[in-house]
C-alpha cells in the first residue's frame, strides 16, 4: 500500500523533543479505570512458560499485544492500548516474553526480536475461542509481529495488525543506540539485560558463561555474546539479518499498519523508508514528524494517545 507522511498527529506544545515524548509517558503516564487482568500461565512446547494477562468481556474479537524490549504486560503503553480496545468491545490478551513477567523463565533461552515461535504458541492458544483476531506490537514486539505475519501463511482469523515504533532494520537500530542519540536508552537496557544473564547463570550453573559480561558496552556486543548464541544464531550480524522485519514485509497477507515517528531516538532512516512498503498490497508505513518512541502523546478528556486511536481505527476499518 502507498506509504505516506501522516500530518494528523500534532504533539502537545510542551513536548519539545523526541526524547521528552519518549521518556515522559514511560515514567509518568498512569492508565486508570482498567479492569484487573486474569493471569494465565501457558506451558509452551519446550516446557518453558509464558505469562498471559487476559481482559475478557465475552467478545468474539481479540487483540493480542506484544510489548517492547525489557517491557512487560503492565507497562503504560500496553495498558493504554489495552484499555482503548477493551472499551470498544474487544477482549485483550497482553503477554509477557520469557523472563519479563517478574519470574525467571525455565529454559536457558530468553526472548528476542525474532522469537515468533513463542508468538505462534500464544496465537494458536487463543484462536479457538475467537472469530476475529488482531495483533498489535510495540518496538521489538512490533518487529516480532511483522516477522510472524510474513514468514508463513497464518490463520484466516487474523484480520489485521499494527506495529508501533518498530525498528525494521535491527542492525542499524542496534548501532543507533550506541550513538549520542541513543546512549541513555542503551545503558538502561544493558543494565536489566545483564542482570538477567547473571541471575540465570547463577540459577543454572554451567549453562551460561558470564565472562563476556565484563567487556560488554553496547547492545550489539550483548547480542553478539548472548542473544545470538543462546538462540541459535552465529553472531549478532546473523541474528539481525535473519530477524529484521523489513525482509518479511513483502509476504504479509493481512492488512498491516506500521506507525513510526521521524524524531524517534531509536529509529534510523532504514525504518522510515517509504520504499519498503510502496508496492506492497497489504502493508502501509505511516511516518509522523513527531511522536518519539512509543509516545504519540495526546491531551484529551479520555486520556487516549494518538497511536491507540489510530490502531483501533485501522482494525475497525478492516
Amino acid at each position: 500500500m502507498p506509504a505516506s507522511d501522516n500530518y494528523s498527529y500534532k504533539r502537545p506544545k510542551r513536548f519539545i523533543s523526541g526524547h521528552l515524548e519518549t521518556i515522559y509517558p514511560a515514567l509518568f503516564r498512569k492508565v486508570k479505570g482498567l479492569v484487573p487482568a486474569e493471569r494465565e500461565r501457558l506451558i509452551v512446547s519446550d516446557g518453558d512458560f509464558l505469562d498471559l494477562d487476559w481482559r475478557k468481556q465475552r467478545s468474539k474479537k481479540l487483540v493480542i499485544i506484544q510489548h517492547g524490549l525489557e517491557g512487560a504486560s503492565d507497562r503504560s503503553y500496553v495498558l493504554g492500548m489495552t484499555k482503548h480496545f477493551f472499551n470498544h468491545g474487544y477482549d485483550v490478551l497482553a503477554w509477557n516474553f520469557r523472563g519479563c513477567s517478574g519470574e525467571m523463565n525455565r529454559a536457558v533461552r530468553f526472548y528476542h526480536s525474532g522469537a515468533t515461535d513463542d508468538l505462534a504458541e500464544v496465537v494458536d492458544h487463543a484462536l479457538p475461542n475467537y472469530q476475529n483476531v488482531y495483533l498489535v506490537g510495540f518496538s521489538l514486539g512490533g518487529n516480532m509481529t511483522l516477522k510472524y505475519l510474513g514468514e508463513a501463511n497464518r490463520s484466516s482469523k487474523i484480520k489485521a495488525a499494527v506495529a508501533v515504533s518498530t525498528p525494521l532494520d535491527l542492525s542499524r537500530g542496534a548501532d543507533n543506540l550506541s550513538t549520542t542519540r541513543g546512549k541513555i536508552y542503551e545503558r538502561r537496557f544493558l543494565g536489566t539485560l545483564i542482570k538477567k544473564v547473571r541471575d540465570k547463570a547463577e540459577a543454572m550453573p554451567g549453562k551460561i558463561d558470564t565472562k563476556p559480561l565484563e567487556k560488554i558496552k553496547t547492545i550489539r556486543e550483548f547480542d553478539d555474546f548472548f542473544t545470538s548464541k543462546l538462540h541459535g544464531f552465529k553472531d549478532a550480524s546473523d541474528y539481525y539479518e535473519k530477524c529484521s522485519s523489513k525482509y518479511f514485509l513483502q509476504d504479509i497477507q493481512v492488512p498491516t499498519l506500521i506507525l513510526n515517528a521521524k524524531n524517534d531516538p531509536f529509529l534510523t532512516p532504514e525504518s522510515l523508508d517509504h520504499n519498503l512498503t510502496r508496492d506492497l498490497p497489504n502493508v502501509t508505513l505511516e511516518t509522523t514528524a513527531h511522536g518519539g518512541h512509543v509516545g504519540f502523546i495526546s491531551i484529551n478528556p479520555e486520556k487516549v494517545y494518538w497511536s491507540e486511536r489510530k490502531a483501533l481505527e485501522f482494525c475497525q476499518q478492516v
